[in-house]
This record gives structure tokens, C-alpha cells and sequence, in this order.
């Protein structure tokens, strides 16, 4: 059988792997994500719980689920689904993360199957979950709707797949590129390309042509006085996020 071709782009591991020990260091190079994780969660356990008729409030709602998060890095979002009762699986093509991922979660007192590999490896081997998470990892892949297909392919009829990337525009490139990397430092130079970024309506195309249904779509807005994150249903215009579902 032949192989089946990676969307994994070798330049943009290599980036990762360079920072994957300051995963969990909330004032290093991944202090983006730190403060954006809140927002991030409060959008995805929302779309879960929807989407599978779960109570958050319950003990161990998301009990009896499996979720995939694709691109894991250190496990910022699969520890909080896993506490959330979730049968967690994270994976990542940096094979430096997955250590970090593993120790972390071991301190933390969870179980967590976490694996080096590429979400084209997964669904070449038939795995299948309910949920994929693909959070800021399809402006990094060489071939998006390739990309896109393999997560896709990993759902269940009915699954949930929830993307969040960056949109392409003068005000991202000044806010993710000009800001982030250059004049706060958040992030080491090079970390994006801007030219990778994905409209809202380009992902929506996309995620169609992969096979998949779009649903819902928001905007991560980052308020600079509070110095926090919001959503919001209108302002796409840097960081977002959407809510697709695999036909039944």
C-alpha cells in the first residue's frame, strides 16, 4: 500500500521544535496561547456541549467522548478536555512536544495518549473520534485541503471538527506579524507567514470541499487595555475560529 502523502511542512516543525520546551511557561514564547487558551476553551467546550447534548455543568461531562487535538504542542487544550472527562488522544508531527506533553501530564494526574504522528498517519490507519481539534495548525500544513480531508476522514459520521487559524488582511498582518513577533516579542520572527493566512470565506470553501459541513464561525479579539481575548460574532478580522460537523 502506498504511503499516504504528508501535508507536514518540515520549515514550520523545525520552528516548533525549537520552542517546545516553553510550553507551559506562561510568560515564554507561547504566551499567546496562554492568554488566548480561556477564550479557546469557553468556544469549544460550548460547540461540544451542543453539539453531543452534554451538561457542563455535570461531573466528567464530556464522559465517554473521544477527542483528537491535532497539533497538541504541550497540551494547553487536550488537559482540560481530558479533565473534562474525555478520552484524549493528542498528536503532533514535533516530536519534541510530545515529551514535554507526557511529563506534564503525568504531574497533572492525567491520562493522555499522546503520540508523535501526523493526522494523515491516523486516518490512514482508520482511527476515528468525535471531536477534532485543529487549533491553529492549518496555517502551518503545506496543503490545507489535504490537510483538511485527513481530519475530516478521522471523524465519525456526525463528529465535530473545530478550527481556529488566522485571517489574511493588512490588520493581521500588522497585529500577528508587525506586532506580535516584532514589537511585543510574543513570538520568535518567523513564526507565521503571512501569505498562509486563511480568510473565513477561503476555510469555509475548504472545509466544504473536504467533505465537511461549516456551522458556526467567531471571532477571537484581543482587547489591549483589559489585556484579554473575547469572542465575538462579527470581528473575524485577525484571530478566529469554526465549528464544522462530518455528515451522518
Amino acid at each position: 500500500m502506498q504511503a499516504p502523502q504528508t501535508t507536514v511542512d518540515p520549515s514550520e516543525i523545525a520552528k516548533f521544535e525549537a520552542m517546545a520546551a516553553e510550553w507551559w511557561d506562561e510568560n515564554g514564547k507561547f504566551k499567546p496561547l496562554h492568554m488566548l487558551n480561556p477564550c479557546r476553551l469557553d468556544y469549544i467546550t460550548t460547540q461540544i456541549a451542543a453539539e453531543f447534548d452534554r451538561d457542563l455543568k455535570a461531573p466528567a461531562p464530556f464522559k465517554g467522548l473521544r477527542i483528537l487535538d491535532i497539533g497538541c504542542g504541550g497540551g494547553l487544550l487536550a488537559e482540560p478536555m481530558a479533565r473534562l472527562g474525555a478520552d484524549v488522544v493528542g498528536a503532533d508531527a514535533a516530536e519534541r512536544n510530545i515529551p514535554v506533553a507526557q511529563i506534564h501530564a503525568e504531574q497533572s494526574g492525567l491520562v493522555i495518549d499522546y503520540r508523535h504522528t501526523t493526522a494523515e498517519d491516523m486516518a490512514e490507519v482508520g482511527e476515528q473520534f468525535d471531536v477534532v481539534l485543529n487549533m491553529e495548525v492549518v496555517e502551518h500544513v503545506a496543503s490545507p485541503i489535504d490537510y483538511l480531508i485527513a481530519c475530516r476522514k478521522l471523524l465519525k459520521p456526525g463528529g465535530l471538527h473545530i478550527c481556529s487559524t488566522l485571517n489574511r488582511n493588512p490588520k493581521s498582518y500588522m497585529m500577528a506579524i508587525i506586532g506580535a513577533e516584532h514589537v511585543m516579542r510574543w513570538l520568535p520572527k518567523g513564526t507565521h507567514e503571512w501569505s498562509k493566512f486563511i480568510t473565513p470565506d477561503e476555510l469555509y470553501d475548504l472545509m466544504r470541499d473536504a467533505g465537511l459541513d461549516p456551522v458556526d464561525r467567531k471571532g477571537f479579539v484581543f482587547n489591549p487595555l483589559t489585556w484579554s481575548w473575547r469572542l465575538s460574532d462579527r470581528d473575524l478580522s485577525v484571530n478566529y475560529v469554526t465549528a464544522s460537523v462530518k455528515p451522518a
